[in-house]
This record gives C-alpha cells, sequence and structure tokens, in this order.
C-alpha cells in the first residue's frame, strides 16, 4: 500500500501561505453557503459539486470517482483506490485522471468546523483542445501513471475555483462566464507539476486515454463477462501491456475493477427497495449467491442486507 499525504508535496513560503491560507478560507466560506447542511450538493454550473461532513467517518464511504479535481477547504479527507490511499487537507488538491472506484473517509470535521470539499469534473475533449497551446512543442515524457494525484494548490487555482463558485450568484455568470473559468482552471493544472499528467487526458493514443476507452468498455458491459485480450485489443496493446497500463492508472486490475463496479451498482439497485437479493445479483453478473454475498460483504464491510440497513438508517438521520 503506498499512501500519499501533504507530506509529499513541496513546502510553501511563509508569505505565500498566509495569502493561501486567506484564499482557502474564503473558499469554504462559499462552499458553506453552498452547502448548508451535510451531503453533497450541485449547482447550476454543470460538473461543480460540494460536499460537506460535520463528522469524523467511523467507515469508508463507497464511491466510484469521475476523472476530477477536489479541493479539501477545510477539514481533511482520505481517499483510498485500490491499494492507494491519498490525504489531502487544506489547500491541497487531489487529481483522479481516470474513473475509479474510490473509498472516502473524512479524517477531519466537526459541527463547529465540518469538512468543506469542492469537486470539478474535467472534460477529457476541453483538456485536448488546450493542451496544444499549453504544450505547442509537445508533452513531456510521461513514465509513470498513478490512480490519483495530490498536489500543492497555488493561489491562482484557489482563486480561479472561488470565481467559479462565486459564478453561481448570477445566471448570466454561470452561463457565460463559468466555462472560461474553467478553462482557466484546467490551464493552471496543465501548468503544473502535474501537467504532463492531466494532458494525457485529453490527448489521443495516450495510455491515460487508452486506459479510459477500455474503462468506459467495462462500464458499459460489467454485467458480462470479459476477455482480458478483447479489452487489450480494444485499445490497440499486447495483454501484457493493457494490465501493466491498467493496473498503474487504476491501482487494480481489469477484473477487479468489474466486480467493484458490480457491487456498486447491487448496492444501488438494494437500496432503491424495487429489486430483491436473488434478481439483484444476477442482474449484475453473479451467478452464485454466496459468491455475491461474499464479494459483498469483503467490500462494503458487511453482509448486504445489514449495509442496506445502515444506509437506510444514515439517510433517515440525514432527513
Amino acid at each position: 500500500m503506498r499512501t500519499f499525504d501533504e507530506h509529499a508535496v513541496p513546502s510553501i513560503p511563509d508569505n505565500a501561505e498566509k495569502s493561501l491560507d486567506a484564499a482557502t478560507a474564503r473558499l469554504a466560506r462559499l462552499i458553506c453557503a453552498h452547502a448548508p447542511h451535510d451531503g453533497i450538493f450541485s449547482g447550476r454550473i454543470p460538473g461543480l459539486y460540494f460536499g460537506r461532513h460535520s463528522r469524523i467517518d467511523t467507515e469508508s464511504e463507497h464511491t466510484i470517482f469521475s476523472p476530477s479535481i477536489g479541493i479539501a477547504a477545510q477539514g481533511s479527507k482520505t481517499v483510498s483506490v485500490g491499494q492507494e490511499v491519498y490525504r489531502y487537507v487544506g489547500s491541497r488538491i487531489f487529481v483522479a485522471p481516470v474513473a475509479v472506484p474510490a473509498r472516502m473517509q473524512t479524517t477531519l470535521a466537526s459541527s463547529t468546523e465540518p469538512f468543506l470539499g469542492v469537486r470539478l469534473d474535467l472534460n477529457p475533449q476541453r483538456i485536448s483542445e488546450l493542451v496544444l497551446k499549453v504544450y505547442p512543442k509537445g508533452l513531456p515524457a510521461v513514465r509513470h501513471w498513478s490512480a490519483g494525484y495530490i498536489i500543492n494548490a497555488d493561489l491562482s487555482i484557489i482563486n480561479a475555483v472561488t470565481r467559479l463558485v462565486e459564478c453561481l450568484s448570477s445566471s448570466v455568470d454561470a452561463d457565460l462566464v463559468a466555462p472560461l473559468v474553467v478553462d482557466e482552471i484546467l490551464i493552471r493544472l496543465l501548468c503544473s507539476p502535474i501537467g504532463a499528467h492531466v494532458a494525457e487526458m485529453g490527448t489521443a493514443n495516450s495510455s491515460v486515454q487508452r486506459i479510459a476507452k477500455a474503462i468506459a468498455a467495462l462500464r458499459d458491459n460489467f454485467s458480462q463477462q470479459i476477455k482480458i485480450a478483447d479489452l487489450a485489443d480494444l485499445v490497440h496493446m499486447s495483454v501484457s501491456s493493457f494490465h501493466e497500463h491498467f493496473k498503474s492508472v487504476t491501482s487494480m486490475s481489469p477484473l477487479q475493477y468489474q466486480k467493484a463496479l458490480r457491487l456498486h451498482e447491487a448496492r444501488r439497485l438494494l437500496l432503491s427497495g424495487e429489486l430483491d437479493t436473488a434478481t439483484v445479483y444476477q442482474l449484475v453478473g453473479y451467478v452464485s449467491h454466496s459468491q455475491f454475498s461474499r464479494d459483498y460483504k469483503r467490500f462494503f464491510g458487511n453482509p448486504p442486507s445489514r449495509d442496506i440497513a445502515r444506509l437506510r438508517k444514515q439517510a433517515y438521520k440525514l432527513d
């Protein structure tokens, strides 16, 4: 298991840190206004989400990340993808280059100082259009990939994200100005220490984009039996190279990824209350109820019935 946290990135000079702290506090106040109580909230700007949590999590929350950036403006959180754990706090940014099943856990929060975070989904197509402007002479070589990256957010990124959130106060700004601010955020990410990794999200035939194509195929057909050779052929890689790149980018094997997709969908269907367990496990591609129950408990920590009861109890408390 590899752990990435705030000590893995360069330190910030004292004077710059004070300015960054003030800007982050301002962003936290804006997030608080758009997230009036615990939960996840969205607004008029597509792909922009706010999170508020007033308690430290005793159990991980399972989700599937879209390609995105996340900023912890107040409090701290860990994101686990496969065997990799990312800790971000303060003005650190977490970047997910592809869609990945992840486990999140709030590690610093209270009722008076809740965790406050903002997430922005990344559009690979728009990144591809900006890459040529940021890297007119071509991309630097990328030899190592990861399921996520943690970087220091400089003042320009925090201020750009703050301006994006402020666009929600006006329908005109949300519709017309926000896309320009998103472009600024993308450009600043492309110019950051992980810029080449962000650029690969939008670069045709890059390793990241090839794996993203394989992920899309898995998500469209998660309930079906898959052949790794077929996925490798789809993205024009040898089987061994595909395995290596898939695990580098997602921190899990293709079969582990497919299993996570099946279990996430099973949980969603069970939580809806419209189908029984026997129907659900077959719909998501399992042929054995016992195997489904074992995998479900191993993945979510509780057998299906107990897990769903816990989730419904939590939702009732939030209401």
